[in-house]
Parts: structure tokens; sequence; C-alpha cells
């Protein structure tokens, strides 16, 4: 793997350019007890787990008195007396040609090891003094050399010392070049703790403990989809809508000269329909709140006369303000429903406690940086009290480094995202454990010294969350420990805490991804094709840690990835799962047949969580789907579409009218209320607090 710095937040990804191993001279075993063990696990493991009583017996004696702890340490003081990378490395190939290869009826898709570039394998077991055997293979040799090392420590334990060792007790072996550290990180990780989960399980069977439940998932292959549980069959369902409702809907966009932005968070019916649509009409686009307005913008330039709006209310608002700024006032634009469309979050800004924030960052010199998920009457009322610049997930961290590199002694008050603020708080915690050179990476006017010193005057409200993203708690975060622990983890920023910090783990080993609701597809899209390049069959599972509509541009954008695959049946077989993780109260009941991976053909995606019978989510919580989205249905598009132009005014309750109130410095709410939005349109376009705003800061009362 290889590390890099992302213009968000911190990124790392698989190197696709792996530093090649030299020649290597002929390696002089060196007679020190860890290679004689690794001489005696070959023995004892050529016929798998049974040991040879005639093989090693004095050694096999003297390594059983050695504990975990101290035979990590002194597998390290044998890589440290090793000066130079290629002799470490050297050393590593040698104890790789000491450990006997598992059998081919082993080396199986069920026993392999995800987030590893090279293929590998490990199988364990619980023998009949409960102790953990441990077998592993792999196809690189430098990854080979890795599990003989974890075998050669981890073999004949007791289970709860295998699950004790951590990934920062291997780092003192050192092994490797310098450039491949970050791979050897991911390699040693990603071994260890598939031991370790597959121990925790025989563990678990012994005691005839009750397993967890898997989350419900939703298998999908170049062949078709094949759901587990009902609400993976409600997701199913619309993934293939009927054509007729497919060409009826772009019959009538056609026609009308009507645009269609809609978040990811929406229904899967709409969604289903609306992405087979794309292919008919180019003015449907479905994305994040951000990019919703810019494709309106869009449509509008392309000659659409209307923008219908899927999303919760402040998107429409924010859809109709920016086609106002950019001179489309002429453009009708739509919501799908005549009730308010609320959103948790955007509720908590709009309260006398978010005010009262705000009063205190007035006392001094301030800037409010707001999630962009506000409604614009809070943007205006905000940026009356203090300064105000909107940001999105995706570009919220070097907003706020940009703010403080640009203004001195500033402080940033960021809201309403109580779990948002807290976990850039934490981001930027992290970096001062960072080097300078890694925090430049991220932003050339950065230190470690100046995160240091900027942290205290970083605040960030305290009484604001997303109903759906607060679901990823503590309950959610242990299963994925106890279950999940080797597989790729995505978070939204909006995520608490506990999920948040796995995440980035898993960032940090090239692993996950945190971010916007685009980050996550990005990451899942490029995980998935590295995997077809490299051609060899593969499993990859995700966890999808955000609202569960984004399931449907999922499985749109890895099925486009899977379709050269048709025509080449001799490809390999590349299975992915995505994984939902939803609160106990949401998880459907499974009401499929077991899956067999191996048989599913391409791909396999597992995705999930809801109320049983596959319903909608109340408002009250309980699974990962937000209640106010799924305010927007078909029905209400169609009925919508229908009846534009709406000359007899039968839509007034639909339509996204512009704000005629004034703020209480008596100024328009729609003009002050989109001046924080164009402040940040012009932060991502020049990289810098526009001077308007800087002044307003250096000026404000």
């Amino acid at each position: 793997m290889a590390v890099s710095a992302s213009s968000s937040i911190f990124s790392f990804s698989p190197n696709p350019n792996p530093v090649p191993i030299p020649n290597l001279t002929p390696f002089k075993p060196c007679h020190i007890p860890f290679i004689k063990h690794l001489k005696c696990i070959r023995t004892h493991h050529q016929t798998p787990y049974k040991p040879n009583p005639f093989s090693c017996h004095a050694l096999a004696s003297e390594t059983a008195e050695l504990a975990v702890p101290s035979k990590l340490r002194r597998l390290a003081e044998e890589f440290r007396s090793l000066p130079e990378p290629v002799e470490r490395v050297k050393r590593l190939l040698h104890y790789a040609g000491l450990m006997a290869p598992m059998e081919e009826v082993t080396r199986v898709d069920a026993n392999r090891v995800m987030g590893c570039t090279a293929r590998v394998w490990v199988e364990v077991r619980i023998d009949a003094e409960g102790k953990v055997r441990l077998a592993a293979d792999s196809d690189s040799e430098i990854t080979r050399g890795f599990c003989a090392c974890l075998v050669s420590v981890l073999d004949g334990s007791e289970p709860e010392e295998v699950l004790e060792v951590k990934t920062d007790d291997l780092l003192a072996l050192n092994v490797g070049f310098p450039s491949t550290s970050r791979s050897r990180v991911n390699t040693w990780h990603n071994v260890l703790v598939t031991m370790q989960k597959r121990v925790k399980q025989l563990v678990a069977e012994r005691e005839g403990k009750v397993p967890f439940e898997a989350f419900p998932s939703l298998v999908v292959s170049v062949d078709g989809v094949l759901p587990k549980g009902s609400y993976a069959e409600a997701q199913a369902k619309y993934l293939f809508p009927n054509e007729s409702k497919v060409n009826e809907l772009v019959s009538v966009l056609k026609e009308k000269k009507i645009g269609v932005v809609a978040h990811f968070y929406m229904d899967p019916e709409v969604q289903g329909i609306l992405t087979a649509a794309q292919k008919l009409w180019p003015h449907i686009h479905i994305s994040d709140s951000l990019v919703m307005a810019d494709s309106a913008v869009k449509m509008a330039k392309a000659g659409c006369q209307f923008i219908t709006v899927l999303g919760v209310d402040f998107m429409s608002e924010n859809v109709r303000a920016i086609l106002d700024q950019a001179g489309f006032n002429e453009v009708g634009v739509y919501r799908m429903s005549n009730d308010l469309i609320g959103c948790s979050l955007a509720d908590a800004a709009a309260t006398p406690t978010y005010m009262e924030y705000l009063e205190g960052a007035s006392r001094s010199t301030s800037l409010h940086v707001t999630y962009i998920n506000t409604t614009l009457e809070t943007k205006a009322y905000a940026h009356e009290i203090v300064p105000t610049i909107t940001c999105t997930s995706s570009n919220v961290v070097q907003t706020i480094l940009q703010a403080f590199a640009q203004v001195p002694d500033l402080n940033v008050w960021y809201g309403p995202d109580s779990y948002m603020g807290a976990n850039v708080v934490e981001l930027f915690r992290q970096m001062t454990k960072m080097t300078d050179e890694e925090v430049t990476a991220l932003h050339p006017e950065h230190s470690v010294d100046s995160i240091r010193s900027l942290l205290p005057r970083l605040h960030y409200f305290q009484d604001g969350t997303c109903i759906v993203h607060h679901l990823f708690g503590n309950e959610v975060v242990e299963k994925i420990k106890e279950m999940y622990c080797d597989a790729f983890l995505t978070a939204h920023l909006e995520v608490p805490g506990e999920m948040f910090s796995l995440a980035m783990e898993a960032k940090r080993r090239g692993m996950g991804v945190v971010g916007s609701t685009q980050n996550i597809l990005d990451f899942i899209k490029d995980r998935v094709q590295e995997a077809l390049d490299r051609n060899i069959n593969d499993h990859l599972q995700f966890i999808l840690g955000t609202e569960s509509g984004m399931v449907t541009s999922i499985v749109a954008a890895v099925r486009s990835l899977l379709e050269p695959a048709k025509s080449s049946p001799q490809g390999a077989k590349v299975t992915v799962e995505i994984v939902f993780p939803v609160s106990s109260e949401s998880i459907s009941t499974t009401t499929t047949s077991s899956l067999n991976p191996a048989g599913m053909g391409d791909i396999i995606l597992p995705v999930l969580p809801g109320t049983a019978s596959g319903e909608g989510c109340s408002i009250h919580g309980g699974c990962a789907s937000c209640p106010y989205m799924k305010m927007n249905s078909l029905s209400s598009l169609l009925k919508v579409c229908r009846q534009l132009p709406d000359k007899e005014n039968n839509l007034s309750a639909y339509k996204a009218e512009r704000f005629q109130v004034r703020t209480p410095n008596g100024k328009s709410v729609a003009d002050v209320g989109c001046e924080p939005i164009l402040h940040m349109r012009n932060f991502q376009a020049s990289k810098k607090l526009p001077e308007k705003l800087v002044d307003q800061i250096l000026h404000a009362k």
C-alpha cells in the first residue's frame, strides 16, 4: 500500500506499482531459536495439524514455554540485529521457505485474507488441548514470510493470547524497504485480524454462544441480483425497474424539458427508475447535496425549463437560490411533497440554541463554518451574527485549515452536526502526531505546531445530529469489530465517534475511507477496479457507514465495472460484499436461501438495513434509512411532471418559492443566505477564502 494526501482528509490507497524485490544472494541460515522453530512448524504442518513427536522435540518444549509477548520480542530482536533493509528481506524470504505450503484443498476463497494485493490464505483451528493451530500461505514470497512470522509466534498459543496481539506489536520487526512500510503494516494487520476473527468464531462455537446474526445483504453479479433479507428484497425489487414505467417518465421529461436532481439517499423505487432513465434522458442526476445545485444549473443552461428536486426542503431551497444567482430566475423549481420535507440536522440549526451558540462566536475574531445541509434562513440569520461560509463533508477539513492559515488569531465555529464537529476535531488531534512533512502534504501552510495551536480555537455545536447516522453507534461498532474486522470500512463524517475512529483506523491502513457520500462511492469503485485489474479470483467486503439509499448507485457503478467481464468468460471471479450496518431493532429476517459466493459469478454485494417486511423506517429511527428522503415518491414525481407548466397554480405547495421574508437587519433572506454558499464556491475555485469574507471577519462588530 502507498500513502498519499487527499485534498480533504487522510487517504491511503493500494500501490499499483509495488517496489520490486532485488536479486538476493544466497541466505546463510542463522542458528537462532525462531528459525529452528519455523523448521519445527514446517514439520508439524506437513500433514496439517498432526504434530510429529520425533521432530524438534527439545525446541518444542522450549518454545511452548514462551508467552506470545516474549516470542514477539525475540523475533523483533532478531530483525533489529540486521541493519540493512535488504538483509531483513532476505531473512523474511528465508522464513517463507521454511513454512510448509498449505494443501490446495485449503487454498480456497473461504480462507482468503482481504485487503492484501497478493493472495493470502489462512486456516485456523483449535486443537483438543484448546490451543490455536494455524496454517498460512501466499502466492507472494514476501507476504508468505510475513505469514511465517505470525505463525511462528501464534501457533500453539492460548486463544486469549492470540486475541490480545495488536498490529502495533508487530511494527518493531521493521521488515522490508522504507517505501513499502504502509504495505507491511497492512499485511501484518490483515493477516492478524483474519486469524483473530476466526479464533473468536471458534471459541464462540466451543462455548455454545449464539453468534451475532449477520447484517442483511444484497448479492450482485453480472448475471443478476440475489438479496438476503426482506429489506434487501425490497431494494433489489427496484434495481431493474419496469421498462414501461421508465419510458413513461422519460416521455414526460422530454416533452416538457424537465431536469431531475436527486440525492443518493432517495427511495429505492425512484432511484431504480431514475438510474434506468438516465440512459434515455441526460438531464437526470443523482448525487450528494452540493452537486445537485450545480447539476441544476447545467440543466438550465442546456434548455431545461423546470427542475424537479428529490430531496429534503433545504436542497430545493439551495437549487432555487443557486439558479437565481446564475441568472436562471425563469426556471421553475419543484419539490416532491405538499408537506414539509424536514431534516433533523437542519432543524437543529433552526433553533434559538444554535443562534445563542453563534452569539458567543461574535465576541471574537471568528468564522462560522456551517454544513451545507442547513436551511437558507439559517445561513442568512447566522451570517448576520458572525461571518459564515458553508462547507460539505468533503471540503470541511480544507476549509477550516485554510481559514486558520489565512486569518491570524481566528476562532472557527462549526455547526450544526455535533458528530462531524467532534470528528473534525479528532482529525486535527491526530495530525499533531504526524510529521511536519505529512501535515504540509495536507495543507502547505500548516505544520504540527500550527495544528496544535489552532485546536483551542476550533469549536463545534454540541446538540445537532442526523437521525440516520446517529444509529452507527456502539452496538453497531461492536458487531463490526466482531464479524467484519477484516473488511473494508467506509463511514460518512456524520457518524458517531465510535464508528469514525474505527473507520479512520481502517483508513490509515488503506482499508477504509471517511468522507462524503461521493468519497464513499469512489472508494468502492476504485477498490473493485483494482481487484478486476489484478485478474485473480478475489473477494472484497465493504461496510457501508451511511444511509442505505446509497445502494442503488453502488450497484449501478459496480455493474458498470463488471460489464467487460461478460465478454471474457475466462476472466477471474471477483466477489464484492457491501454490508450496511444497522441497529438490532432494524435488522430484517433473512428469507432467502444461503448463498454460495463461489458460484455467484463475477461480483457479490451484500447490502441492507431495514425494518421487517422491507418497509420504510419511522422518524424515531431504527434503521439507516431517512424517512424524510423517502417522502420523495415516484407517484409525486409523475404528478408534478404531468401538471407542468402549472398554469392553474395546482402545484403551489410543491413549488420552491423565493424567500420573501427579511433578516433581523431588514435584508432579503435569499440574498444573505446565498452569500455563504457563494463564499464556498469561491473557495473551491481559488483554494482561498474570498477577500470579501476575510474583510467581513476582520471588521465584524
